[in-house]
């Protein structure tokens, strides 16, 4: 399994290298449900020809894999094969209070 990473809402809208870019969203991107708990699959084209892979859940944290993949399936089977794997709830983050600081 590639390394991920955990963020919490409303944090990382620029890339680390402080560019701008607008990846292209995969038709691949999509719900998983376990159980009444769900997550959305992202799957976005970055600006290198690879694709990013994040998992966000109902209270918008996320979790986005460090490495890229060379097809956007190879990132779905990723996303699948973690969340059936480590389970949904470890995906799920708790839920943040607006206007703290970090």
């Amino acid at each position: 399994m590639s390394k991920f990473w955990r963020k919490f809402q409303g944090h990382n809208e620029v890339n680390p290298m402080g560019e701008e870019f607008a990846p292209k969203e995969s038709e691949l991107s999509q719900i998983y449900r376990e159980g009444d708990v769900s997550v959305q699959i992202d799957i976005f084209e970055d600006d290198e020809g690879g694709w990013l892979l994040e998992i966000v859940d109902q209270h918008n944290n996320s979790t986005v894999w460090e490495d890229t993949f060379e097809t956007e399936k190879e990132a779905l089977e990723e996303a699948l094969d973690a969340l059936r794997e480590e389970g949904i709830s470890t995906f799920v983050g708790p839920v943040q209070e607006t206007g703290g600081s970090w």
